[in-house]
């Protein structure tokens, strides 16, 4: 009996013993456990309340210079005492020509598959990248534009051809007539004018071969497109192919006053052919980006004398624009860099930093170096978009141009 008793309370002992074990595991697990979540809610908090900045994910595509330029804006509306307590921005950079999916299908795809609150906070769009996504997802894609939000806006005379209430214009950038002032004072300001120049002076004009390069695009297709209606310069509708044969034909016309080597006609290859040679003063003349001009004479590799000038109907040209996409996550920022970007200090970044052409009044800004810029009009930029057609456009120029002697 009395070894079935102890037996009893030892069983009791280890029972209460068990109970009290299990009680304080559990409250430890608890209190643990309570503690981490504390402490993560307490650590997200203090990041909020002690930097209380919304990240801002602006995204662009294009070429080194473009990454470049847009690094320096973004590090400045950073370090901008009116926004650096509010947002911090960021740069998703799309290099072109590495292959990879481009930027208009990423935002096409994000709005089919109809994703919210992405960091597609601010897109950067220009001619055909703009003509291509607003074909793909529509302008409903992007948000219609408060302008009282970007009260510099006011001063932007510019507008977008394309999705004009859903795009904020920011610079623009064109093709035009790069000339040797010392030997042309007083350069042509009409398609008429210019072909009387190059008869009155044989061979001192070219144009790179279209395809390797836009600036002779831009001029072939040009000089062929003012033959045709004005809305075909947008179109990539087959059946504006049967209206090229005039357009062409002024073409063959003007090709033996182009520039000669070995007593042949040459078109240089690439838009900086065409600027090494008017550079060595082979020829006087020849059509190249405006930015591309300017930025390398600003460098010291191209001639002071060397200046530009624009004729009427223009080369093509585009005006580059920033939109907010619908599926975004920080509407806010980006109407707060589309205002910076209008400012001054901006818009001198983009002139000094890769010759953009301004939007806003140039007497704001100091040109010193890009005096030229200021002859150019951006409100007669013509945005030429053919799409496929023009593969098949070059392929005629290679056959019936490209092989003449």
């Amino acid at each position: 009996m009395r070894r079935n008793e102890k037996m009893k309370k030892l069983l009791k002992k280890i029972f209460i013993l068990s109970l009290i074990v299990i009680f304080i595991i559990a409250f430890s697990s608890s209190g643990a456990q309570g503690g981490s979540d504390g402490a993560g809610t307490d650590s997200a908090q203090t990041q909020e309340s002690t930097d209380g900045k919304s990240t801002l994910t602006i995204w662009a595509s294009g070429s080194d210079n473009v990454r470049q330029v847009f690094e320096t804006l973004i590090d400045d509306f950073n370090n901008n005492s009116e926004y650096a307590d509010k947002y911090q921005a960021e740069l998703q950079f799309m290099l072109s020509g590495t292959g990879t999916q481009s930027m208009t299908d990423m935002l096409a795809a994000a709005y089919k598959a109809k994703q919210t609150d992405t960091d597609y906070d601010l897109v950067d769009l220009g001619g055909d990248d703009l003509s291509k996504v607003i074909s793909q997802i529509g302008e409903e894609a992007f948000v219609k534009l408060d302008k009282n939000k970007i009260p510099n806006s006011e001063n932007v005379e510019a507008k977008s051809a394309l999705a004009t209430d859903y795009v904020q214009a920011y610079r623009g950038t064109t093709v035009i007539l790069a000339y040797d002032s010392e030997k042309v004072p007083t350069p042509p300001k009409t398609m008429d004018e210019l072909v009387q120049w190059m008869k009155d002076n044989p061979g001192r004009f070219a144009y790179n071969a279209p395809g390797t390069g836009g600036a002779g695009d831009s001029f072939v297709r040009t000089s062929v497109y003012n033959y045709m209606p004005e809305e075909a310069i947008t179109s990539d509708d087959p059946s504006w192919e049967d209206q090229w044969t005039e357009g062409f034909d002024f073409l063959k016309s003007i090709h033996p006053y182009m520039y000669q080597s070995g007593g042949s006609v040459v078109y240089p290859s690439k838009n900086q052919g065409a600027l090494d040679l008017l550079n060595q003063g082979e020829i006087d003349m020849c059509p190249n980006w405006a930015d591309m001009v300017l930025s390398q004479r600003a460098e010291g590799t191209l001639k002071d004398t060397i200046k530009i000038t624009q004729i009427d109907p223009s080369l093509t040209g585009s005006l580059q624009s920033l939109a907010i996409p619908t599926f975004g996550s920080n509407e806010e920022g980006a109407y707060a860099f589309m205002n910076y970007i209008l400012t001054t200090d901006a818009q001198e970044i983009l002139v000094k930093q890769m010759a953009a052409i301004p939007l806003i009044d140039t007497a704001q800004l100091d040109m010193t170096g890009y005096e030229d810029v200021e002859s150019l009009d951006v409100s007669n930029f013509r945005i030429m978009s053919i799409g496929d057609l023009s593969t098949d456009f070059n392929e005629k120029w290679d056959n019936e141009i490209g092989t003449l002697n």
